[in-house]
Parts: C-alpha cells; structure tokens; sequence
C-alpha cells in the first residue's frame, strides 16, 4: 500500500510531468514560428542590400551567448505543501501512478535493469562446477565412510562389533575407560545420584520397562545432552525424571537415594559429569543424546511387528546403538564439515579475497548472511549423504543404519537454507538493487542542485 507521503510525490510528479510536456509543446511552436520569422526577415534585408549588417548583428550574438541574460527575472519557488495541493487539485481525486510518468519503451527499460540487477545478486551466491564438484566429493566420501567403516552395529561372543572405524573408536573408549575401572568409580558416594535405580523396588510410582538394560534409556539423567539440564536438576532436587517405555512422564523421589543430592550447582555438575563417565562403557551404556525423548513417540506401525518408534528406538538401543556408536557416526559429518569448508577457504584465497574474509566459520548473529555461499554447498553436501543414508536404510530394511548425527546436521543446514531462501536472500537481494537505484537517484539529485545553483548564479 502506498504511504501518503509517496503518494504526494507521485501526484506533484505526475502533474509538474503534463505541464513539461504541455510547456515543451509550446515552446516547440513558439521556437518554430521564430525562426521562420528570421528567416523571412533576413530574406528581405538581404533583397534590400543588408548582408553585412546581418553578418555584425550574428557575430555580436555569438559574442553575448555567455553572459547572463536572467537578470532582472524574479521567480520564487513555491513551498512543497502548495506543490501538493496544486497536483491533488489538478488530478481532481484520481491516483497517480508511478508507471504514468514512464513510456511503455521506459517501463521495459526499467524492468530489463532489475532483472540485470538480481541477475548479477544471484549469479554472486550461485554455486559454480567447481563447487558443486566439492559439494559432491564430500558427500561421496562421508556415505563411504558410514557405509564401510562404522557399518551396523551387532552383538558378538566378543562384544559389540561393527565397522573398522566403529571397533576401533569402541576399543578407544575401553582402554581409556575400562569398565572395571568404571564400575569401582560408580561406586563411590561422589558418583552416585538420585535418579540411577535399576528397577523399581525403590520406586513409589511404577516405571515401565525400568530395569538394568533399559533404565539408562527411560532416565533423563542418564542422556548426554539433557542430562546437563534434568540430571543437574534431578540432583540438586533429589528426584528422579523418567519417560517409561510407554511415553508416560514421571518425577518422583526415591527414599532410599535421598542422601545421594547435593545443594551446590559446582557439586551437582561435578557428580553428573563423575556418573556419565563410570556409565559410558558399560554393557548397556549411555544413550545416543536426546535418544530418551522417543519414548514419547507411540505411534506407527513399522515393520513387520507394526511396532511404534518408541519401540522401534528401545530396541534399537538394546542392540547397541548408544553414544559410542553415536561418536564413530558423527565422523563422516564432520569429515563433510571439514571437506566442503577447507574446500571454500582454499577457493576463497584463490580469487584474491583476505584471510578474515576466507574464514570458513561464522561466528556472531550478524554473521550468519555473509556466507550464504558456504551455508548453501554445506546443506547440498549433507543432503547428498543423508540420502545415501537413506538408500542404506531401505536396502538394508534396518533401522539400526540410520546415521543419527548425519540427519541432524542435515535438518539444520535445511532450515538454515529455508531461512536464507525465504527471508535473508530476498533482504539482501532488495538491498542490493535499491543501492544501484539510490545511487542513481543521487546522482538525478546532483544534476538538479547543479541547475538550480548555475539559476541563480545567473540571476545575480
């Protein structure tokens, strides 16, 4: 909706528009009637002999073309409230249109210089062969990489097993946390919390399906991310926070473990951090971040059992699908992160642009538009292996080859890119054409204060 204000530009635009046009009218007859006046004048003056005189009077014409010749003109220039009032007057309640004041030739003019305008904004944030070639190498060597090297994991008479990366990423994590070691460290009182019970002796509000396999994936506490916020929590409180395996929520204090909270945050921290490490290589051990909150998911009907995500996500997790494995996944993603962004920098460097701007990280709010290039080739990356990963499940017909990490990088960088589409770009890409077309109108402006500086110049 056009504002008031732009209206009344328009209107004194449009009316001062059809007095030029009438004013250039006249001047037209006025200037060709002159001449056709001079010319049968000098017609006559040289039939009676006056070819030298004309001669002098043109040479001394020339001679005065330069000088002033508005002295003596007093003209005023009306104020801009009456300059509105006259055009609303003049177009007697019609609506001015800006495309009024343009031919029909123009107005094509015009579109074809936007149109020139967003081509050049978009061919700045369009991926290039060479990109598109990054994009696809990364993609290629991260499906790779989960496809032959984690693989799916199984339980064996030697334990979990599953690719070469996998087993060795495991073997890591047992030399550097020996489960005896763990165990003689989660019993000490230091480790100890208020929402670690194996099952439900203790308990005054029946959990279902707590028990020693599960009850790490049912408590809150027991999650390597949220575990930070409700564990912190459930310590400082006393309480222990589950989601039972029917999606039921429950928070309740056991007795027997009241001796087990602390009343320090530091305290509360420290013992959280002291219990997920004596967890991490157990038998059944800690849970893939945010894995708990899909026992809320009770609905589906997958497979041949018709079982419900919730199901689908606890057996899942008895099988040994736990942060471990949720490590050796998270590699190929970040050997994608590590591909595409170097590949950037690298470019970057090449076409002449500074270290600071070639650093392939964003790091502030307003940040997160200024390299929108690299945010694009990091979504197509991830969305070239997520949907390898997705072939792998189908082939497969096993949800135990969902690649975890490489889904929640993929979601991330897909709404990021919805935002750029939807909101940033077409910001930005507005920004960018009305800078050309204020510069110009700048310009117009220039000119116009040249004119009226060289009038009164003139006049005094």
């Amino acid at each position: 909706m056009v504002q008031k204000e732009e209206q009344n530009v328009i209107n004194v635009l449009s009316y001062q528009d059809v007095q030029l046009n009438e004013l250039k009218g006249t001047l037209t007859g006025v200037q060709g009637g002159i001449e056709e006046s001079i010319n049968e004048s000098e017609k006559v003056l040289n039939s009676l002999g006056y070819v030298e005189s004309i001669k002098n009077a043109k040479d001394r014409s020339r001679e005065s073309a330069d000088e002033p010749i508005l002295t003596g003109i007093n003209a005023t220039l009306p104020d801009w409230d009456s300059l509105c009032a006259e055009a609303e007057k003049h177009n007697k309640g019609e609506v001015a249109k800006i495309e009024d004041l343009f031919s029909k030739d123009e107005l094509l003019d015009n579109k074809r210089y936007i149109e020139t305008l967003n081509e050049q904004f978009n061919s700045v944030f369009k991926l290039d062969e060479l990109d598109w070639t990054i994009c696809a190498v990364s993609a290629i060597v991260s499906a790779a990489m989960d496809i032959l090297l984690v693989g799916i994991p199984e339980k064996t008479k030697s334990g979990l097993k599953a690719g070469p990366l996998s087993n060795y990423i495991r073997d890591y994590f047992d030399k550097k946390y020996p489960e005896e070691d763990m165990k003689k460290l989660g019993e000490k009182a230091r480790t100890k919390t208020p929402y670690d019970a194996q099952d439900n002796r203790n308990t005054k509000v029946y959990v279902e399906g707590l028990s020693p396999q599960y009850h790490r994936l049912l408590q809150l506490g027991h999650d390597p991310l949220l575990g930070f916020f409700v564990g912190v929590m459930d310590i400082l409180s006393g309480t222990m926070t589950t989601i039972d395996k029917r999606g039921k929520i429950v928070i309740q204090v056991i007795d027997e473990y009241s001796g087990r909270k602390e009343t320090s945050l530091f305290e509360a921290l420290g013992k959280q951090f002291r219990h997920l490490k004596s967890d991490v290589t157990t038998s059944m051990g800690l849970p893939v971040p945010l894995m708990g909150l899909f026992n809320l998911f009770q609905f589906g009907s997958i497979g041949k059992e018709d079982q419900t995500i919730a199901e689908i996500v606890q057996g899942m997790y008895y099988e040994g699908y736990d942060f471990i494995h949720f490590c050796s996944m998270s590699i190929p993603v970040m050997v994608t992160e590590i591909i595409v962004r170097f590949s950037w920098a690298v470019k970057r460097l090449s076409q002449g642009y500074s270290i600071k701007d070639s650093i392939p990280v964003t790091i502030g709010s307003k940040s997160k538009i200024k390299k929108p290039k690299l945010e694009t080739m990091l979504f197509v990356a991830h969305s070239g292996a997520t949907a390898v990963n997705a072939g792998k499940i189908v082939f497969t017909q096993n949800p135990m080859a969902i690649n975890y990490p490489q889904w929640i990088a993929w979601a991330k960088y897909a709404f990021r890119e919805l935002k750029w589409e939807l909101i940033n770009k077409p910001e930005l890409q507005n920004k960018y054409v009305m800078s050309f077309i204020e510069n110009e109108s700048v310009d117009i402006l220039n000119r116009v204060n040249e004119c009226y500086d060289d009038y009164f110049r003139l006049r005094h």
